[in-house]
């Protein structure tokens, strides 16, 4: 299993389309490549794919949870001239939308292709040229000069929009593209699968959906699963570039994969669970891979999805670092996510019964007769 391998994983993951809700091609390449390492695949009513590798327990229970979807754009007008009006499906910066190509999904299965435009520069009101625009004042020019042409094309409203980014290799170690959130998460559990050999837990390998809108697809998984601890894979932020300063990196790329010890924004903090955030560390110490703690003000993970269900689930992220998430070009280091793979390989071959009996539920006093 080489580092090529892994990249070309990660380049079918990355330019496959997937927004949210709409992670149906996503999806059959997780099955076909999951398929061969697990004892049983299936998907949940919601789409989520949860393979099952067992273990020499069955009740010792392990999840690990990727998440399949990108942020997307969703059509919701299509005005007598033939542009497109969209609303966002997941966080984005409308920066990063101007002047860029997208790929829409039409109703016949065919992709169609178009441009995000807005308001020329000539004909903007003086004093706003150089604002950035709002989403409300973008649309998607497909070539077509009427909402009848549109249509004929397969486009309607509810019709889904992803950028149209190629992966590309920077150099040796460095790759670029699209939806590395979390499509680089996903490759990590797939490659991390291969590597597991005998555990005495049972891994649950869950792909998400519905991630980037509210962690859907994990809370229904981990009520399905109902694990004993669980893990899940995504990217962090690195801003180590030019103009931040070193507090606010947060990560750094090419520096170990990250272990989550608290994120989230205000009114909605998570923190990982100590233990298994704990554990995490010791593995990554002992085999002496490297890696980063993670502090991450403002965004989360399928983690505090999982967490807080029924009576609680132990919950931690493993993180690869990676500049400019939410864009079309976003970057990594290829070493971080091998990392990241091998550090929870070597973390759920090494959970046993008698760590998960220290984060079960205890009793501390107990009614007698």
């Amino acid at each position: 299993m080489s580092a090529r391998e892994f990249i070309q994983l990660l380049k079918k993951l990355s330019e496959a389309f997937g927004p949210s809700g709409f992670e149906d091609e996503v999806r059959d390449l997780v099955i076909d490549e999951l398929n061969p390492y697990v004892d049983e695949l299936f998907i949940d009513r919601w789409g989520n794919v949860i393979g099952i590798k067992y273990g020499k327990q069955r009740d010792l229970k392990a999840m690990v949870a990727a998440h399949m979807d990108e942020i997307g754009l969703l059509i919701d007008n299509i005005d007598k001239n033939g542009f497109l009006r969209f609303r966002a499906i997941g966080g984005w910066n409308e920066v990063t939308l101007v002047g860029q190509r997208v790929i829409i999904k039409a109703s016949n299965g065919k992709k169609v292709k178009g441009v995000i435009g807005s308001r020329p520069p000539h004909v903007t009101p003086p004093g706003k040229e150089r604002e950035a625009p709002e989403l409300k004042d973008l649309f998607i020019d497909v070539g077509a000069s009427s909402d009848e042409e549109v249509r004929k094309l397969g486009i309607n409203v509810g019709s889904v929009a992803v950028l149209d980014r190629e992966f590309e290799v920077l150099n040796e170690n460095v790759v670029t593209g699209k939806a590395f959130d979390d499509r680089v998460g996903l490759a990590v559990m797939l490659w991390a699968a291969r590597q597991l050999r005998e555990t005495e837990v049972t891994a649950y390998f869950v792909a998400t959906v519905q991630e980037e809108v509210g962690l859907r697809g994990a809370q229904v998984a981990a009520d399905r699963v109902y694990p004993d601890l669980a893990i899940a894979l995504d990217t962090t932020i690195a801003a180590d570039v030019p103009g931040v300063g070193e507090r606010e990196y947060v990560t750094r790329i090419g520096k170990g994969p990250a272990i989550k010890v608290m994120d989230g924004g205000r009114g909605n903090v998570f923190i990982a669970h100590p233990k298994l955030t704990g554990f995490l560390v010791s593995v990554a110490e002992e085999l002496k891979i490297p890696y980063q703690l993670e502090v991450l003000i403002g965004g989360t993970t399928d983690a505090l999805g999982i967490a807080f269900r029924k009576d609680g689930i132990p919950a931690t992220t493993i993180s690869i670092p990676t500049r400019y998430v939410h864009s079309p070009v976003e970057l990594l280091n290829i070493n971080d996510a091998l990392n990241a793979a091998r550090l929870l390989a070597e973390t759920l071959s090494r959970i046993n019964e008698t760590f998960i009996k220290e984060i079960r539920e205890k009793s501390v006093k107990a009614l007698t007769a």
